[in-house]
């Protein structure tokens, strides 16, 4: 798709993607705050693979302890 003919949802998703790229890093923040606000894609998305790995292990992690520790 040409860019003259792209629509305006689609632009800002590939502006918003490749900043992503460029900084994954800084955009945490923006990430955390927009998570905040309902929009866990944003979350997931802006952290990358391998932090949302280690985010999905921690929760399993405490799920098994608290469930030791309550029993």
């Amino acid at each position: 798709m040409s860019k003259k003919k792209e629509s305006p949802e689609r632009l800002r998703e590939r502006l918003r993607q490749e900043e992503l790229k460029r900084s994954p890093g800084g955009n945490l923040n923006d990430s955390l705050n927009r998570a905040s606000t309902g929009g866990l894609v944003d979350l997931v998305g802006s952290m990358g693979w391998r932090f949302t790995g280690i985010l999905l292990v921690l929760i399993i992690v405490g799920y098994i302890i608290a469930s030791y520790l309550l029993d």
